[in-house]
Order: C-alpha cells, then sequence, then structure tokens
C-alpha cells in the first residue's frame, strides 16, 4: 500500500514540525474555529435538529478528519449541502434514523477508501455537481424565508413549490425581525471588505445578539426556540434498529456517503492548488467514513471536507493537519464556555447567514457558464437542478448520473467509427499510398477510431454495408480501439459471417493485445486473419 493509506498527519510529523509552522497553524486553527461557529450552528438548525449537533459534529468529526486525513489541509464538519437530506431523514425517521443512517454512511465511506474509490469520484460530471448544488442552495434559501422576515408560520410546508405560496399568504412581516435578517446579510457581505481578519458572519452574531439583548427586542433566539445549548460533549450511545428500518435508511446513507466523498474529495482538490500539495484521496474517504461513524456514535449529523473553510485555513497560513484539531479544540472550548451565549443568538441572524451560504453555494456564473456548453451539458444541469428542487436529492443524483452516462454514449457512438483510408480509384491521397502502400481496386481499408462497445457498433456494421460486390477483400485497422465489448464481438461476428457468404475475406491488422485476445477467445476469426500491420495485409 506504501503510503497510499498512511494519514497526512504522521507524515508531516515525521518530515519534521518546526515551532514556526505551529505558530501558523495555531493561528488559522482559531480564525477557522470562529469562522465555523454560526456555521454550524445554523446548519444544524436548517437541518431540523437541535444547534448543539451541530457544534458537537464539528468537533468530533472535525478533529478526527484532520488527525487521520489525506489532505494537509482539510477542514472537516457540517455542511450545508447535507441540509437536504437530513432534513428529509429526520422528518421520515427522526433523529435515532439520522443517526444509523450516518453511522452507515460512515461504513460506506470507509468500504469505498479501502476499495481505492477515491480516483472514481472524480468521474462524476461537473455539470451534475453544478446541477444539485444550486438545486441544494436554492432549498437553503427557500427555507430561510419565515425566520428572515419573522413571518411567524408555525409550519413551513416541506417542498420547495407550496412553501413560497405559504409565505405571500402569510400577509404579515414582523419589521425587527426583518431588520436583523437583512442587516445580517448587509454587515456578512460587506464588513469583508473593511474587516479582513474577522469574518463578517460572526460580527453580524455578535452585533445582532447584543441588540437583541440591550434592546429587548422581541424577536425569536436559539434559547427561546430550542432551549439552553449544553456546554458538555454527550456520551457516545448506540442505536438500535430493527432490519426493515435498516433497508429504508440504506438509500439516504448511500446518498450522504456519495454526495460526502465528492465534496471532500472537491475540497481537497480545491486545497491542493492552493498550497502546491497532492492529497491521499483514499485516505481521506476512509478519515471521512471513521468521522462519520464517530459523529453518529456522539449524537452528530453528517460531515465532511468543507470547501471555503479550508480555504480560509489555507490563507491564514495553515499548512498541517493540526490547524484543523486546533479549529476543533477552539469550537469545544467555545461550547464549554460560551454555549449559554451562543442560545442569545437571534434566528433571523442565523437565517440572514444561511441566505449568503446559499448564494455562495449557487455559484450562479458557473450554472450559466453551462449554457454555453453542448445541449447534452445543458439536459444534465437542468435535469439534476430541477430534480434537487422539486423532488429529491438522492433522486437527482441517481437521474443524473444515468442521463450523463447515456448522453456520453451517445455522442460517443455518434462520433465517426470508421475512416475510409482507400479503395479502386482512390490512389490520390499521397499520404494513405506512402504510408499503406498501392491499395488493390479489390481491396477496402477502413480505420476504426475509439472503443468498439455497444453504443458504436451500429454505426460500424451500417457503414460497412457499403462494401460492393467488386471488393474481394476489407481490412481494417484497428490501432486506436482500445477495448471491444460483448457488442461489439456480435457485431464483428455478424459482419465476419455476411463477408464470408459473399466471399469477401476479412482482415484485421493492428489489433492491441487485450482486443485480439478477446476476439480469439469467441472463435470469430481465425488468427491468420489477424495481421500485424496494413502493409502485410495487403500483400495478403
Amino acid at each position: 500500500m506504501g503510503q497510499e493509506f498512511v494519514p497526512k498527519l504522521f507524515t508531516t510529523l515525521r518530515a519534521g514540525y518546526t515551532r514556526h509552522q505551529f505558530g501558523r497553524d495555531l493561528t488559522a486553527g482559531i480564525i477557522v474555529g470562529i469562522v465555523a461557529l454560526p456555521l454550524a450552528i445554523a446548519f444544524a438548525i436548517a437541518s431540523g435538529v437541535p444547534p448543539e449537533k451541530g457544534l458537537i459534529t464539528a468537533v468530533v468529526a472535525g478533529f478526527f478528519i484532520s488527525a487521520f486525513g489525506g489532505s494537509r489541509v482539510q477542514i472537516g464538519g457540517p455542511t450545508g449541502a447535507f441540509i437536504v437530506i437530513v432534513y428529509g431523514i429526520v422528518q421520515e425517521h427522526g433523529i435515532a434514523g439520522l443517526t444509523v443512517a450516518t453511522f452507515l454512511a460512515g461504513l460506506l465511506l470507509i468500504l469505498m477508501g479501502l476499495l481505492r474509490f477515491g480516483a472514481l469520484l472524480r468521474y462524476f460530471p461537473h455539470t451534475l455537481i453544478v446541477g444539485f448544488t444550486t438545486g441544494i442552495a436554492v432549498i437553503i434559501f427557500s427555507a430561510q424565508i419565515n425566520d428572515l422576515l419573522g413571518l411567524g408560520l408555525a409550519q413551513v410546508p416541506v417542498d420547495v413549490l407550496e412553501k413560497w405560496p405559504a409565505y405571500f399568504s402569510s400577509g404579515r412581516i414582523h419589521p425587527t425581525t426583518a431588520a436583523i435578517g437583512v442587516g445580517t446579510i448587509l454587515v456578512t457581505v460587506l464588513s469583508t471588505r473593511i474587516i479582513k481578519v474577522v469574518p463578517g458572519s460572526l460580527i453580524a452574531i455578535v452585533l445582532a445578539t447584543v441588540a437583541t439583548q440591550l434592546l429587548h427586542l422581541p424577536v425569536d433566539t436559539i434559547g427561546s426556540r430550542f432551549g439552553s445549548i449544553p456546554n458538555t460533549l454527550p456520551m457516545p450511545q448506540f442505536h438500535a434498529v430493527d432490519l426493515a428500518t435498516l433497508k429504508e435508511l440504506l438509500r439516504p446513507a448511500l446518498a450522504i456517503a456519495l454526495l460526502g466523498g465528492i465534496e471532500s474529495l472537491l475540497s481537497a482538490v480545491v486545497a491542493d492548488g492552493s498550497i502546491g500539495g497532492r492529497h491521499r484521496s483514499n485516505m481521506e474517504l476512509v478519515a471521512q467514513g471513521g468521522a462519520n461513524m464517530l459523529s453518529a456514535l456522539f449524537g452528530g449529523i453528517p460531515a465532511t471536507g468543507a470547501i471555503a473553510r479550508t480555504a480560509t485555513n489555507v490563507k491564514n497560513g495553515g499548512r498541517t493537519p493540526v490547524a484543523g484539531m486546533v479549529h476543533a479544540l477552539v469550537l469545544l472550548l467555545i461550547m464549554v464556555a460560551a454555549g449559554q451565549w451562543a442560545a442569545m443568538i437571534p434566528m433571523a441572524c442565523l437565517a440572514g447567514i444561511l441566505v449568503v451560504v446559499a448564494w455562495n453555494m449557487a455559484e450562479l456564473h458557473g450554472f450559466m457558464a453551462v449554457f454555453r456548453t453542448s445541449r447534452h451539458d445543458m439536459a444534465v444541469l437542468l435535469a439534476t437542478f430541477l430534480l434537487t428542487v422539486l423532488f429529491d436529492l438522492i433522486i437527482a443524483i441517481e437521474v443524473g448520473m444515468v442521463l450523463a452516462a447515456f448522453l456520453f454514449m451517445k455522442r460517443m457512438s455518434d462520433a465517426p467509427v470508421l475512416e475510409r483510408l482507400g479503395s479502386s480509384g482512390e490512389q490520390g491521397d499521397a499520404l494513405t499510398e506512402s504510408e499503406l502502400g498501392r491499395i488493390p481496386p479489390s481491396v477496402m481499408v477502413y480505420e476504426i477510431n475509439g472503443p468498439l462497445f455497444f453504443g458504436a457498433a451500429q454505426t460500424f456494421v451500417d457503414t460497412l454495408r457499403t462494401v460492393g460486390d467488386k471488393h474481394r477483400t476489407v481490412v481494417l485497422r484497428m490501432r486506436h480501439v482500445p477495448f471491444i465489448d460483448a457488442t461489439g464481438l456480435h457485431r464483428l461476428g455478424d459482419i465476419a459471417g455476411t463477408l464470408r457468404q459473399r466471399k469477401v475475406r476479412l482482415l484485421l491488422t493492428e489489433v492491441q493485445p487485450e482486443v485480439k485476445e478477446a476476439i480469439l477467445k469467441t472463435g470469430l476469426l481465425e488468427a491468420g486473419a489477424i495481421r500485424a500491420t496494413v502493409r502485410e495485409a495487403l500483400e495478403a
């Protein structure tokens, strides 16, 4: 295995860890911990669970991901991408069901890492990721309007299309709540242009909380809705679950694992570009899996690599996993020492922070850029986006992947499979003649470009039907055929049989070893029908 399954922390410490780097990691860890505080609470509440579960996840899973992950600078914890999945699980199976699903997702992530799926997750289409990410952003934004404007709806519909009519029919906006919500958005966005050291979300929380307490503003707070926030980590516990429930939770657990794996590896790749490093993808998946299992045992929610917090870590000098571990310890310290103050944060303030998160997640420039590409990419993007918003993220990922695969096969099959190199009366092509020699009038030479798989096989057959009665030999040059599947073999056999009935000889040249072995195993052609070069075939 070599270094593939060695955590980056161990490699870093063995290479020599200096006091200077510790100082930089300490500073970065403290800053990232402060940035993560409001996000952890907001993500938990938006997911339909108590706020402390977000803090528990950021502390427990965040520490584990940094200590045992495959990236030098990855920061782990709850993220906005999980809100939709987690909320759905909680509504259907309760918090106990969420705990089991998170634990199962952890097991699946470990299995994916051990099976070296880290490289395979890179093949998820970019349009698919943009589609469901933008869809999640729309859902997060739509879910914040009630708290942002103080509409006073006791029960907000789950579906996005049902939310907005309910908002418009509420008939009221609470001015004070709306002022805090809109003010939070403005402070979060604009303060970063003036004060770059302290995150805008933290400035907004401090200002909103102080104003609410000093002026005794009549607005909902975390404490008024959820009660006090515990100042200690709970004891780990297991949840008993029957087989039927386990089967029901396996599908959402797979969605958590796939989404967590994709987001964590994307974050690691972005971080590699910033520091000039190279993460260990399979070790990262194993660490993500262990972190989610541990988070579930402590009553937390799903965790993954957080791109924004990882970027904050890099920007502030973090270069080793120590920074991520410090970030988790800072959050634990805040939870122990200042949990009672966190309960005073206005709900409108958290809603404003999540609106900013949703805007950043949407990446509208990336979404619109896809419309300047092919119609196939647009189809995958829109299908994934609409299914995420209107139905379900799990369905969106499944349909998006299948649609992307089908469209890819369609594009492959539409590409030219056969190129006609020359035949009787076509000796004007100097390059072809100098390369292959003189092609006799009774011979047709074709070159196959690309894999001969089921999508392209029919085009291959249709093209070879142009062989006329005057031709006695067909030569297929196969130097650019990396593989042939069962359908391709079947179609090749059909062509060989048809040509044989017409007394036309079929010769293959420059066949790749794997393809040659597959052809000979099926007995479609004799070994003598496969020649080393086109010149040798023509001489025959």
